[in-house]
């Protein structure tokens, strides 16, 4: 106040007292000197007021604080601490800012707006997470942030004190408080507890709490919740105690309230199926329920209450039966309550009606005996030394007795409710530390107060005391803890008071006193309160009342009415009732009062409940057990004094709520109830307390940077800030005990802030007159200086015009003299060339003279020697050839000797019988063999065919069966259209199958006629086979392969038709997917494992098919029919395939049986191996169409037992089974061929005398075929090297010409040339020629290199082909390749094959042990083209496990790989790109054309064959998704901690200054310096990392554009969300620093080409705000021109902006209430979301556009380091 100053100077605004506002403002209008009697004041509607001042009487009023201070989030920072002050700071926070919670020094102001606010949602919650108790705007979520905090760092409980009048919204804020626990400290496991502790909520709102005059949803009981928490701070379970249930509104209530929620919950669902036997009607109705006249709340839907209760009934584990036993007993006591009692005559008794239909629902729903029940009710026991007797009671006694039974009632199942809600969150876990809520009633002050507000202030009194002492200990902790001088401050203890209610002979005392006398009266117990307590400081009297008394409590004067105290506080209930209830055949109403519950306990729950035993009735009475004795009273003291044992044990916060006013308005100020509750909730002490130390606070860094405008250079030099800061207080204020010098603080006393804010707006001041002197001569300086620079420009200009013109003087006269040297210098030059090559010419003459004069010598002597070296030879020769004719001559006669002797032996043996009949018996025998294996054949064509007839007759039935079960299913059919259309299609494909059909049936026809033919010319041909000659074989073998090349087109073009066919039925099966969705990969039929399908029909749609299952199952059967009639024509085909084979077999029987008479036995045993493995070869293929014939069987099986069609489809499948007849008749024709040439071809070889004919035909044939092959090779060889020699020597030809072309025109460039240019030419020349021969070199190398990778790979090739032919014991089983044909070796075909086995290997080498730096070097996404080559390979050899298996264990690797670094972006990236990349090769060479666009024709060859992953492709795309989101999740925690310092609170722009006041104190200690210095330099370095890491693995860069949206949006929504929750950087500052940080990241963008990816457009909301806090904000154009900019911001942001702009001096004016309701009602049409802060959760859908590689998967290098020995190239 003003009673330390002497003179006051005008305009110094202070605070009078006001009747009405309890609080006005006024300004001092003339000067005030000591001693004057009258303060001169004008106030605020302009009119002047005389305030007259005195040393006692009327003290000199409060000064005000300056305007920069009104508004602050912590009261404790104001400069002048005093009662209006914070009621000010309050109201203005309330109302124009609309802020309902405000710090006071460790205590949360919570004023209840009574209006739905959205400022707790879960962006709230995460943007609170983390976050110290000063850096954020104040709210429930910062101190419950902080009590986890605390608990998590200092390992000590915590507790949550929530006070406040009844409708101060006390339950709201322990709500809200248990809501952030259960959302950061959530269970670590599946057991949700979290949810469980929120489910708690609703069930004890229903249970506990009601509308009362000042609340519509008023706490009747005070609660304290303990939520317990791991070593890992993860919630585990939680614990509640309960306080003083207010019993009495059972049965009573006041006018304008209602009795308990759930009554009226009940009453609302009394019409449901499941409460019939409830009996309830609606609540008017009961006695219980109508007291207060309004059983409605409004916007209160009691129905949809009860559905939530249940709800958390059920979540908690209650069972339904138990919960309808739950809905019993609270129906039974609204029944009790409409139980009419009448009276007698005499009036001391009364009686029931036994046709009472209310006393029949309460015994029915309880399950006791309805006449001991009518009987107990209006009678009671007596129970005396001597003997037990029955007393009636009257009407009155037995209505109280009624009460107080349906109290017991209530009572017990409310404990036994809160029982139940602490089993379900009980955790056997061992509890590390804990968080208690306690949610206890306020201060209460009524008209008629009695036994219940008596409890409840005597709870405030002992937390009200605990909170002085806890604020007290905390002021002086932290000057000890700064080190400062400090005095003892008197603050008020309340112990006296406390010592009145709970002391020996206290009030409570002398209450259970008179409870025990027998006849004991409320009026006894006043008289002996005024005779012990008259005389006490705290008791007091009233005078017109004796049976009143008056307690002095700590915040107000209460009077309380004696009456019904005693019997409040007996709790009086008889045992006759009870035992009824006991003996009840419903198991849970017996619970409630078995032994283990005290019959007259009170409706107080503790810790630990009091039990007893209650024993039947005996002589002695039940009076002397003294746990009986115990009384409400009792029981409620030491369940308090427990219950502040457990809260000194911990470390409390507190929260104070305060009801603004009486009528329930939204934001309507009453300063009167406000005052009222801050003196009663100790807030005002709390700021005596603060006042009368050092209330305000400064750390030196903050004093530092607000101040440092007031220091001098020389002051700045000094290094220590802390020094600086000292010295230029000392200097500034006198008096040293204004203020102190902490370690991290400086400590001022009340006013000392205000008076420096002075200081520093005088100095802003004269610095502003500086700046206006300066600016003026800044501008003359400019515009003499523009004078100046044109003078100068224009001399510039002219003295450059004369140096150019000497320069251009220079440089003619350089010219010339360069054009003489160089004329001069080619004179000279030819001269000396002309004499040095005259000398050359005749020295090379004179050289060669004499050299061919000595090459002529050299030359005779060389003919000499010649001459000698013949001679001698020729003699020796003629020798030689005379000794040899002579050896040969006797050679000759000799031999002719012994040739003439072995011809007489042979002849001698020709004519033996017995010789040619053992050349016969070999051939014999295999010709018995060949017809005793096509007799099996036929018998078992037989009995297939027999087996077919069979299932013919079994499937006609079935399809008549079924047919019927069609037309049952049609004439049901609701939608005739669709299943008319459906017909019509069916129809139609079953005419075009039938066409298909007949064609067919020509064809083969055609080729039937055909093979008859040929079997005629066959026959000829064996005939006339003795009389062929030598020339008829070459033109025969011609012949045959003509046929062959034939019959091979007629099966190619089948083949074609049928794959036309069969991929209609693939699309049919696509269509029928999109119903029937089966997991994994379609096959495609084997068929197409070489062909692709050249269809051009159209598929079915979807809508052509219908949904119905008959449909789908006709459309799968024609298409199985047409597969069924496509196989047999296979093997008709087949079969006559068989056939030429064995016509050739025999053929080459007969030559060999020929050759066999005239060759040694080595060539015989050769023949009978060859006929051998022929046999082999033919019973091999005679297995295959057995088993093919087995399948075909099958088929027709599956098809029988299956099929749904209609008759159409019947007759179809009896077409198939004709033409399958027809074919088997076929067959039977081709064996009897067959045998024929075999009969023929035995006769053949009968007849001795033509033997040596055929023996010679053999011979001949045998060698001219020899000779014709031999020759027609080196023909073709010939013919192939001379083409190729002549295209050779054309080629080099046209190369020739092509040169000297070229070297013609560079000739005639040379000739045309200057010197020097030919001189440079020339170089350039060579240059070119060297690159090209470098190039040329380079291809030859490349060539080299492909050369030797071909024959390595030729090699592996020939080394395995050798083990299998050694028969080496493989350790692994072979790998099957689809081509078994040898064909000549192609180049590497992209593929790699793996062993089965090594699967698990490959898995774990490419995946699971992959790191991203192995891969770094070589190409991006390295493993997902290997696994994808690994993938071609398993197709390409139609190993349908091996995809299935490798593509599974790929996924599940990749998922456990991201689950085990799933906090690893670098990872997570890496195999994002990896999974998209394999999805698009899937695409990419899927076979399917809109992926095939951008392919070249090698990637088309390399498609897949045989399966179609579009399932897979499915997978991969939803795991890319998880991916994604994985990748998101992780760059966002990275960057959390980041963006608020980087984008808020650095200092990065040059002269721009955060000036904001300090911080409110937090959790972080003052010397650790706060968060963490981020920089915006080091955000944008980490999203360059972040883009870099992407870039470098591969990731398409749309999808990497994407993932800077996401992480730009992200930045957003943080930095807007903390914008809008902290008021200190609501400034110009800091929207100047926000909107030069938001153009450096546009910049990132740019310098990184990502305009386009939409991030600019997310981080719009926050640049509209940095223009928001910089625009004007005072006339209307500034509205219209503030919302036509803000169109990205919603209004509420708008509002909360302009609400906590805060000016940084007194020069600029803050933003006007009427300015702010003008934003609103311009902005009330917009259509938009009603949210406050952006959803930091939400996340954009992400898109994987189709990205095909351009790389060749044959040129991809696997490096060795990745030890993928175990693939092999293909």
């Amino acid at each position: 106040c003003l009673d330390t100053f002497f003179f006051i100077f005008i305009y110094t605004r202070v605070w009078i007292p006001d009747p009405e506002e309890v609080w006005k403002p006024a300004e001092i209008i003339k000067d005030y000197k000591e001693g004057d009697p009258i303060l001169h004041l004008r106030l605020e509607d302009e009119s002047t007021l005389e305030y007259p001042v005195g040393p006692k009487d009327n003290p000199l009023p409060f000064l005000r604080n300056p305007d920069i201070l009104v508004g602050e989030n912590d009261l404790t920072a104001l400069s002048y601490l005093h009662e209006p002050a914070v009621l000010h700071n309050l109201k203005v926070r309330f109302l124009e800012s609309n802020h309902i919670y405000t710090y006071c020094g460790i205590v949360l102001v919570a004023i209840n707006p009574y209006e739905q606010l959205q400022i707790y949602g879960e962006e709230v919650i995460n943007a609170y997470n983390g976050q110290n108790m000063g850096d954020m705007d104040p709210h429930i979520f910062a101190v419950a942030e902080e009590a986890y905090k605390q608990m998590a760092r200092d390992e000590k409980n915590q507790s949550i004190i929530v006070s406040g009048e009844s409708g101060a919204g006390k339950t709201v804020s322990a709500k809200y408080a248990m809501r952030y626990f259960a959302t950061v400290g959530g269970s670590a496991n599946d057991t949700n507890v979290e949810e469980k502790v929120l489910a708690s909520s609703p069930i004890m709102e229903a249970i506990g709490n009601a509308k009362t005059t000042r609340n519509d949803n008023s706490s009747r009981f005070g609660k304290y919740i303990q939520i317990g928490f791991d070593k890992r701070y993860h919630i585990i379970g939680a614990n509640m105690r309960t306080y003083l249930l207010e019993k009495s509104r059972v049965v009573f209530q006041a006018e304008d309230e209602r009795n308990y929620h759930i009554f009226y919950q009940l009453c609302a669902s009394g019409s449901l199926t499941e409460f019939k036997d409830l009996a309830l009607g609606d609540a008017e109705g009961f006695t219980y329920t109508s007291m207060g006249e309004n059983i409605f709340i409004d916007g209160v839907n009691d129905a949809e209450d009860l559905v939530k209760m249940r709800e958390a009934l059920s979540l908690l584990g209650i069972k339904e039966s138990h919960q309808m036993s739950i809905f019993k007993i609270i129906a039974s006591i609204l029944h009790l309550g409409n139980v009419n009692i009448v009276a007698e005559r005499d009036g001391e008794s009364c009686h029931i009606s036994k046709d009472d239909l209310h006393l029949h629902h309460f015994c029915q729903l309880l399950g006791v005996e309805l006449e001991q029940m009518e009987h107990w009710l209006c009678h009671r026991k007596l129970v005396t030394t001597a003997e037990t007797y029955v007393k009636n009671m009257s009407r009155a006694q037995a209505t109280n007795a009624r009460d107080a039974l349906a109290k017991h009632i209530y009572a017990f199942l409310f404990d036994w409710i809160v029982e139940q809600i602490n089993k379900a969150l009980y955790t056997s876990t061992k509890q590390h530390s804990f968080i208690g809520v306690l949610d206890i009633y306020g201060f209460e002050t009524f008209e008629i107060n009695s036994f219940e507000q008596f409890c409840i202030n005597y709870a405030n009194e002992k937390l009200q005391q605990q909170f002085n002492s806890h604020v007290f200990k905390l002021e002086q902790e932290e000057y000890m803890k700064e080190q400062i001088p400090w005095t003892l401050i008197d603050f008020y203890d309340n112990q006296p008071c406390i010592d009145l209610i709970e002391a020996k002979l206290g009030i409570l005392d002398l209450l259970d006193e008179e409870c025990k006398v027998p006849k004991g009266t409320d009026q006894n117990w006043a008289q002996k309160l005024y005779s012990k307590h008259l005389s006490r400081e705290h008791f007091e009297k009233p005078r017109m009342s004796n049976i009143s008394f008056i307690v002095v409590h700590f915040a107000d004067k209460v009077e309380y009415q004696c009456e019904g105290f005693l019997e409040k506080n007996r709790d009086t209930v008889y045992d006759e009732q009870i035992n009824i209830l006991k003996a009840s055949k419903f198991q849970l109403v017996a619970d409630l009062f078995q032994d283990g519950k005290d019959v007259s306990a009170p409706a107080v729950l503790s810790g630990k409940t009091s039990r007893i035993n209650v024993r039947p009735a005996k002589p002695m009475p039940k009076s002397h057990n003294r746990e009986h004795r115990k009384t409400v009273g009792h029981q409620f003291r030491n369940s308090l004094h427990l219950l502040m044992e457990t809260l000194n044990a911990t470390t409390p916060h507190y929260v104070r709520c305060i009801k603004p006013n009486d009528e329930k308005q939204a934001f309507v100020f009453d300063s009167k109830r406000a005052v009222q509750q801050l003196r009663a909730c100790g807030v005002l002490e709390t700021i005596r307390i603060s006042a009368a130390g050092y209330p305000s606070r400064w750390t030196y860094m903050d004093f530092f940077s607000r101040y440092r405008v007031l220091m001098k250079r020389k002051d700045l030099s000094i290094g220590d800030k802390k020094q600086i800061c000292k010295n230029l207080l000392e200097s500034l204020v006198k008096d040293p005990d204004k203020f102190q010098f902490g370690k991290t603080k400086i400590f001022f006393r009340a006013g000392q802030v205000a008076y420096l804010e002075k200081l520093r707006a005088d100095k802003f001041r004269f610095a502003c007159i500086k700046i206006q002197k300066t600016v003026r001569g800044w501008l003359q300086r400019t515009c003499y200086r523009k004078i100046r620079k044109s003078a100068i420009t224009l001399q510039r200009y002219g003295r450059g015009y004369l140096a150019r013109r000497y320069a251009e003087y220079l440089r003619f006269t350089k010219a010339a003299l360069v054009c003489q040297k160089q004329c001069r210098m080619v004179r000279v030059r030819r001269a000396y060339l002309t004499i040095r090559q005259a000398v050359i010419t005749i020295q090379a003459y004179t050289r060669g003279m004499y050299t061919r004069r000595l090459y002529q010598e050299f030359l005779l002597h060389h003919k000499a020697t010649i001459i000698q070296r013949t001679v001698r030879g020729w003699l020796e020769r003629k020798k030689l050839c005379r000794a040899r004719d002579a050896a040969i001559v006797i050679q000759c006669a000799y031999r002719r000797v012994l040739a003439k002797r072995q011809l007489k032996q042979l002849k001698i043996e020709a004519r033996s019988a017995e010789h040619f009949k053992k050349l016969n018996v070999g051939m014999e025998n295999k010709i018995v063999q060949l017809q005793r294996k096509m007799d099996e054949q036929s018998k078992d064509y037989k009995t297939q065919n027999e087996q077919l007839v069979v299932a013919n007759t079994s499937l006609g039935t079935e399809v008549g069966k079924l047919q019927k079960e069609l037309d049952v299913l049609r004439s049901h059919q609701g939608n005739n259209n669709q299943l008319t259309s459906l017909q019509e299609e069916i129809e139609r494909l079953r005419v075009e199958l039938d066409e298909a059909h007949t064609q067919r049936v020509e064809e083969l026809e055609r080729e039937n006629s055909l093979l008859k033919e040929e079997k005629e010319e066959m026959n000829q041909r064996i005939l006339q086979f003795s009389k062929s000659s030598e020339g008829d074989v070459p033109q025969k073998e011609l012949r045959l392969q003509t046929e062959l090349n034939e019959e091979r087109l007629r099966y190619q073009n089948l083949l074609k038709e049928f794959s036309r066919l069969e991929q209609r039925y693939d699309n049919l099966q696509e269509e029928v997917s999109f119903v029937k969705f089966h997991p994994g990969h379609r096959r495609v039929p084997s068929n197409q494992s070489s062909l692709g399908s050249d269809s051009n029909y159209p598929s079915i749609s979807l809508s052509e098919v219908g949904d119905t299952e008959d449909t789908i199952q006709q459309v799968e059967n024609a298409a199985m029919d047409l597969s069924v009639f496509m196989k047999l024509q296979k093997r008709v085909r087949e079969l006559e395939q068989e056939r030429k084979k064995l016509q050739t077999n025999l053929e080459k029987m007969e030559e060999l049986s020929s050759h066999k008479r005239s060759t040694s036995e080595e060539d015989t045993n050769a023949d009978l191996a060859y006929n051998s493995l022929k046999r082999q070869e033919l019973e091999s293929e005679n297995k295959k169409l057995k088993n093919d014939l087995n399948e075909l069987r099958k088929a027709l099986a599956e098809q029988a037992s299956d099929s749904t069609s209609s008759n159409e489809m019947h007759d179809s499948y009896n077409l198939l089974l004709s033409q399958l007849k027809a074919a088997n008749e076929e067959l039977d024709i081709r064996k009897e061929e067959v045998l024929m040439l075999k009969s023929q071809i035995v006769s053949s070889t009968k007849p001795t005398e033509n033997f040596n004919l055929i023996v010679k035909l053999g011979l001949a044939y045998r060698g001219l075929k020899q000779v014709a092959r031999l020759l027609e090779a080196q023909l073709q060889s010939q013919s192939r090297k001379y083409q190729d020699e002549l295209e050779a020597l054309h080629t080099q030809i046209e190369v020739l010409k092509e040169d000297l072309e070229k070297k013609q025109e560079m000739l005639n460039h040379f000739s045309s040339l200057p010197p020097d240019a030919l001189v440079e030419f020339s170089v350039q020349q060579e240059i070119t020629r060297l690159t090209n021969e470098n190039l040329d070199l380079k291809e030859i190398v490349e060539k080299l290199e492909k050369n030797e990778k071909k024959l390595k790979k030729q090699l592996k090739i020939y080394y395995k082909k050798v083990q299998e032919l050694e028969g080496l014991k493989m350790s692994r089983p072979e790998l099957t390749r689809q081509v078994t044909v040898q064909r000549k070796e192609k180049d590497f075909e992209g593929m790699l094959e793996y062993y089965k086995e090594d699967e698990s290997l490959l898995v774990m080498t490419l995946i699971t042990d992959m790191k991203p730096q192995a891969v770094s070097a070589t190409v991006p996404c390295l493993p997902a083209y290997i696994l994808f080559m690994c993938i071609r390979h398993s197709d390409y050899i139609n190993d349908d496990q091996k995809v299935h298996s490798l593509l599974t264990s790929t996924i599940n690797a990749i998922k456990k790989v991201l689950k085990k670094h799933n906090s690893d972006f670098e990872m997570t990236s890496f195999w994002l790109a990896n999974t998209s990349r394999l999805l698009h090769c899937l695409k990419q060479y899927s076979g399917d054309e809109a992926f095939m666009t951008q392919n070249t024709p090698k990637q088309n060859e390399h498609c897949l064959k045989n399966f179609d992953l579009a399932e897979y492709r499915q997978v991969l795309s939803d795991l890319s998704i998880q991916i994604y989101q994985q990748l998101i999740k992780i760059a966002e925690g990275i960057l959390q901690p980041m963006i608020v310092s980087a984008m808020l609170e650095s200092g990065s722009l040059a002269g721009v200054k955060p000036m904001g006041y300090r911080n409110r104190s937090s959790s972080m200690d003052c010397e650790s310096g706060g968060p963490g210095g981020y920089t915006l330099e080091a955000l944008i370095r980490q999203l360059g990392d972040f883009f870099g890491i992407m870039r470098d693995h591969g990731l398409d860069p749309e999808i990497g554009q994407q993932v800077i949206r996401q992480l730009f949006y992200s930045i957003n929504a943080v930095t807007l969300n903390n914008l809008l929750l902290r008021k200190d950087v609501c400034s110009w500052s800091t929207g100047m620093q926000l909107r030069y940080n938001v153009s450096q990241m546009e910049e990132w963008l740019r310098g990184r080409n990502l305009q386009q990816s939409g991030a600019v457009a997310t981080i719009e909301p926050l640049i509209q705000a940095a223009q928001l806090l910089q625009v004007k904000k005072k006339t209307s154009q500034d509205v219209e021109a503030i919302c036509s900019m803000c169109t990205s911001l919603t209004t509420q942001q708008i509002v909360k902006i302009l609400n906590l702009y805060t000016p940084l001096n007194e020069f600029e004016e803050r933003v006007t209430v009427s300015f702010i309701r003008d934003i609103q009602n311009h902005l009330q049409d917009r259509v938009e979301n009603n949210q406050l802060l952006v959803d930091t959760k939400h996340t954009y859908p992400v898109l994987f556009p189709y990205t095909p590689s351009a790389l060749s998967l044959e040129s991809l290098h696997i490096p060795a380091s990745l030890n993928l020995h175990f693939l092999t190239r293909v």
